[in-house]
């Protein structure tokens, strides 16, 4: 008997716009526009981007009020409903229930594990709660002890233990040193290659 599908899916760069980016164009701090493309250690990333809001007085609200310009990326709404409609479909991601909310409901309000904010009575933010570290991994893992087979799609390093612990990895969109870092992994540039590639492994299992 087969064991069922679940596909697991990254937030940001695969279905959503990075929102430190955003937050960077709409401040002009450029050095918000770091990413886990960019720098592979999550907590040294972390740590920097507290001390740039704490640098220029920026709160929860003023990451709140970007975040509700913004819209999913072109086509990520289609292909998830999509998705949903053949296979078990998750998110797993590094953001912050504080700022998911809004792209979760433009997504048709899919399930989501990923961590949460610590504010203060100023609602600046002071620090940030990590469910479980390396917690995509452990996802995956869990899902496999209960008999899922397991996609999983990511786009930067912290999605790579997610992706090496999956029965089939994709990177969609990656920066090319990711890529090129990981070359185990099928890699996609649209929602319609990266449908194929699920839809291709699916059927060798």
């Amino acid at each position: 008997m087969k064991r069922p599908i679940l596909v697991a899916l990254d937030l940001e760069g695969v279905l959503t716009p990075e929102v430190w980016i955003a937050v960077a164009e709409k401040t002009g701090i450029e050095k918000l526009r770091l990413t886990t493309r960019d720098i592979s250690d999550y907590d040294v990333l972390m740590r920097g981007r507290l001390a740039i809001l704490r640098e220029n007085g920026l709160t929860l609200t003023d990451i709140r009020n970007v975040i509700a310009t913004m819209e999913p990326l072109d086509g990520a709404r289609e292909f998830l409903d999509a998705l949903r409609a053949d296979y078990q479909a998750i998110i797993l991601s590094d953001t912050y229930y504080e700022f998911a909310g809004p792209f979760m409901e433009k997504l048709g309000m899919p399930t989501l594990f990923c961590n949460t904010m610590q504010t203060d009575d100023t609602n600046s933010v002071v620090g940030y709660t990590i469910r479980l570290q390396d917690g995509k991994r452990h996802a995956v893992l869990a899902f496999k002890q209960l008999n899922f087979t397991v996609i999983a799609t990511g786009d930067s390093y912290n999605d790579t233990t997610m992706l090496g612990e999956a029965d089939c990895g994709i990177l969609f969109r990656p920066s090319d040193n990711v890529k090129a870092e990981f070359p185990q992994f099928a890699v996609a540039y649209d929602y319609a290659t990266l449908r194929q590639h699920i839809d291709s492994f699916v059927a060798t299992c």
